[in-house]
């Protein structure tokens, strides 16, 4: 077995670990059963999956702010 490290948004991980505790299972052993599952319905699809790739942005319309101050404000500075 190989051990791996993953980032989950708090929020699914939250999710995660409550269905884990719920069917007493370990958070590993619900990843696991996850990924089986996942990995079965692609495969029933019969379609390969690509390359993941950025979703196009939609038009959001205009900025509140100038360019100049984006860095700043993503920062939180």
């Amino acid at each position: 077995m190989i051990k791996t490290q993953i980032q989950l948004p708090d929020s699914l991980y939250r999710q995660l670990k409550n269905l884990a505790s719920d069917r007493e299972w370990s958070l590993a052993e619900t990843l696991r059963r996850s990924a089986e599952m996942f990995l079965a319905t692609q495969r029933a699809t019969g379609k390969r999956l690509g390359a993941w790739k950025l979703p196009e942005a939609r038009h959001g319309g205009a900025f509140l702010s100038p360019e100049t101050e984006w860095t700043e404000l993503a920062h939180g500075e």
